[in-house]
C-alpha cells in the first residue's frame, strides 16, 4: 500500500504534466462528440440508419487501422505520430462543424470525415501507449496509469453531463468546433513532451506486424488475458444494447439511464484512486477476480431491478474494471520491451474491440427469441466465468510486479526539437 500523496506526485514530472493537461482537455472534447454527432444527424433530417452507418464506418476504420498503427508507433517517435493524428482530427472536426453550420450536410461527407478522424485516432492510441511509460520513472508507472484513467473518467463524467446541454444550447456545429479546439490543444501539449523513446531496428513490415502477435503468444499470462478479454467483450457488446433498454423501460426512463452513466464514471474514478494506492507482489491474482464483480453486479438489472441497487452495483463494478485496467496496463509496461509496446497494445485493443459490434448485433435477435432477462443473465454469467479463466494459467498467478529498477528518468530534447 502506498499513500495518496505519493500517487499525486506524478504531476511533478514535467512531461506527465504536459501530456495530462492536453489529454484531459482532449478527452473532455471527445465526450461532446457522440452527442453532437447524434444531434447533428437526427436534427438535420437524418435517420437512425444514417447515424448507424456513420458510427459503424468509424468503428470499422479504427479496428482495421489499429495493427498497422501499432507497427508505425514502434518504428517512429510516438510524439510525432500523436501530433500528426491530432492535427488530422482537428481538421476533420472543423470540417464536420462547417457542414452542420451550413445545413449543407449529407451522409457521404460526414461519413468520410468520420473515417478520416477514426483512422487518425487509431494511430494516436498505440503511440500514446508507447509514450506513457517514458513519462515517469519505473516506480511511478502504476500511479501515472491510474491518474490518466482518472482524468479520462472524469472527463467522461463532465462531458456526458454537459454535452447534451451544450449541444442543445449552441448546436452541433459548436460542439464539433470545441472538439476540434481540444485536438489542437492536445497537439500543442504533445510538442512540449521531451523524452527519449526506444525505437526498434526496422525489419519487414509484415514481420513487425506479426511480431506484435508473437509478443502476446509467447507470454502465457498475456495470451490468457487477451483471449479472456476477447470473450468477455463479446458479452459486453450485448450488455451495451440491453442495459439502455432495461434502464429506460424498467428503471425510470432517460433519467435512470443518465444516472447509470454517472455511476459508471464515479466507479471508474474510485477505481483509479484505489489502483493508485495499492501495490501488490502478484497483481493479477486479485485483478482478474475483481473483474468478475462487474457482471455479477450487473445482474441487479434483472433482480432486484431497483435503481438504487443498480447504481451501487454499477459503481462497484466499474471500480473493479478500472482497477484491472490499471494493473493490466502496468504489467504490460513492466514485462513487454518498450520497442514492442505499441504493437502489443494495438493487438490487445483490436481483439477486444472487434467483437463488441458482434455482441451488440446478436443482442436484439437473441433477446427477441429468448427474452431480454434470460439473455442478460447468460451474458453476465459468461462474462464472470471468462474473467476468472486467466487464473488457470500459472504464469498469470505467478506474475510479479517488477521492482523499481532505479533507472534514471532523463527528459531530453527530441532530435530536431
Amino acid at each position: 500500500m502506498t499513500n495518496s500523496r505519493a500517487g499525486w506526485a506524478v504531476w511533478r514530472h514535467r512531461d506527465f504534466r504536459w501530456l495530462g493537461l492536453g489529454q484531459g482537455l482532449s478527452w473532455l472534447g471527445d465526450a461532446f462528440q457522440p452527442v453532437a454527432l447524434a444531434a447533428g444527424v437526427l436534427l438535420h433530417g437524418g435517420s437512425a440508419t444514417d447515424l448507424g452507418v456513420i458510427l459503424a464506418l468509424g468503428m470499422a476504420t479504427r479496428v482495421l487501422c489499429m495493427p498497422v498503427a501499432g507497427v508505425w508507433a514502434d518504428r517512429l517517435l510516438p510524439q510525432r505520430i500523436m501530433v500528426l493524428a491530432d492535427v488530422v482530427r482537428f481538421g476533420s472536426a472543423l470540417g464536420i462543424s462547417a457542414l452542420f453550420a451550413t445545413d449543407g450536410w449529407s451522409v457521404g461527407p460526414i461519413a468520410a470525415l468520420t473515417v478520416i478522424s477514426s483512422a487518425a485516432g487509431a494511430f494516436f492510441m498505440p503511440a500514446f501507449i508507447a509514450l506513457k511509460p517514458n513519462l515517469v520513472p519505473a516506480a511511478d508507472r502504476q500511479s501515472a496509469n491510474a491518474m490518466l484513467t482518472m482524468l479520462s473518467t472524469g472527463a467522461m463524467i463532465i462531458g456526458s453531463a454537459s454535452g447534451g446541454a451544450l449541444v442543445a444550447f449552441v448546436g452541433s456545429s459548436i460542439g464539433f468546433l470545441i472538439n476540434g479546439v481540444s485536438f489542437a490543444f492536445s497537439a500543442f501539449c504533445v510538442t512540449k513532451v521531451r523524452v527519449r523513446s526506444v525505437r526498434q531496428q526496422r525489419s519487414g513490415f509484415g514481420s513487425e506486424l506479426r511480431g506484435g502477435l508473437r509478443a502476446i503468444a509467447s507470454r502465457p499470462w498475456l495470451r490468457a488475458g487477451t483471449l479472456s478479454a476477447t470473450a468477455y467483450h463479446l458479452g459486453n457488446g450485448m450488455l451495451l444494447v440491453l442495459i439502455p433498454s432495461i434502464a429506460i423501460h424498467q428503471l425510470g426512463g432517460a433519467v435512470a439511464l443518465g444516472l447509470v452513466e454517472t455511476a459508471t464514471g464515479v466507479g471508474g474514478l474510485i477505481g483509479g484512486i484505489v489502483a493508485m494506492r495499492v501495490r501488490m507482489t502478484h497483481p493479477l491474482r486479485l485483478a482478474w477476480p475483481m473483474l468478475a464483480i462487474l457482471p455479477i453486479g450487473l445482474l441487479s438489472y434483472v433482480w432486484p431491478q431497483r435503481l438504487v441497487v443498480v447504481l451501487i452495483c454499477t459503481i462497484a463494478g466499474y471500480l473493479a474494471l478500472m482497477f484491472l485496467d490499471v494493473l493490466w496496463e502496468t504489467a504490460i509496461q513492466q514485462q513487454v520491451p518498450a520497442e514492442q509496446l505499441a504493437r502489443v497494445g494495438s493487438w490487445d485493443a483490436l481483439l477486444s474491440w472487434a467483437v463488441l459490434p458482434i455482441g451488440s448485433a446478436l443482442a436484439g435477435p437473441l433477446a427477441g427469441a429468448f427474452g431480454i432477462d434470460r439473455v442478460f443473465v447468460v451474458a453476465c454469467s459468461a462474462m464472470a466465468v471468462t474473467a476468472l479463466l486467466p487464473l488457470l494459467s500459472r504464469s498469470t498467478r505467478d506474475l510479479r510486479s517488477s521492482p523499481a529498477t532505479g533507472e534514471e528518468h532523463r527528459p531530453v530534447a527530441l532530435p530536431g526539437g
